[in-house]
């Protein structure tokens, strides 16, 4: 009986610690839910006509400590059925990552948000894409919807830039495809995704 107790404490000890050394929960985006929108302004002898895109089905999954890596690929978008049959150069590229974007976000504030509280985050984009990689501070409102569960969107007005997305080949390839022979200097994007605690 001595010995149970006086092992006791340290069997405590070890349980605190396994408890401790448990991850916190994670979170990922639910892919149903979460989109980014672009309007692409198509250059044309009659005078600009704006044109909306998605890139549907973003599906990521975020470590502990907020670590997300978001591999976007073409069979995300609308592209592919707009475009219908797609050619047999561009067909196997469907599948695979166009670029993939990292970023970090602040997983313990999320978790101290009550149901219906907001904050802004400026979070660092990791965009890699072939050998080229850019990094771009993004400001993101987090809204926590409902428990384990927080909505996201773009805090401020963002977008691309036209010409630098027309000088990428694969992009250009796929803008001329799609009719695009110019298209305006910006491509505003619109986010919103939700993040569900798993």
């Amino acid at each position: 009986m001595k010995r149970l107790f006086s092992s006791f404490p340290l069997v405590a000890l070890g349980a605190s610690a396994l408890l401790f050394a448990l991850p916190l929960a994670a979170w990922e985006l639910d892919p149903e839910r979460s989109r980014v929108s672009a309007t692409v302004i198509q250059m044309t002898p009659d005078g600009p006509i704006p044109r909306q895109h998605e890139v549907r089905r973003l599906r990521g999954s975020a470590d502990a400590g907020g670590n997300l890596e978001l591999p976007l690929r073409l069979n995300q978008s609308d592209v592919v059925e707009r475009l219908g049959q797609l050619p047999p150069w561009l067909s196997g590229i469907t599948e695979r990552p166009m670029a993939t974007l990292t970023t970090r976000f602040p997983p313990e504030r999320l978790e101290r948000l009550a149901v219906g509280d907001s904050l802004v985050e400026n979070l660092t984009m990791t965009v890699r894409s072939g050998n080229a990689e850019r990094k771009e501070s993004l400001p993101v409102r987090f809204i926590k919807t409902a428990e384990g569960q927080v909505q996201i969107t773009n805090a401020e007005r963002v977008a691309l830039d036209g010409q630098a997305l027309m000088a990428d080949p694969t992009l250009r390839s796929v803008l001329l495809l799609l009719g695009y022979e110019q298209i305006g200097d910006e491509v505003p994007l619109s986010l919103d995704a939700v993040l569900v605690q798993r």
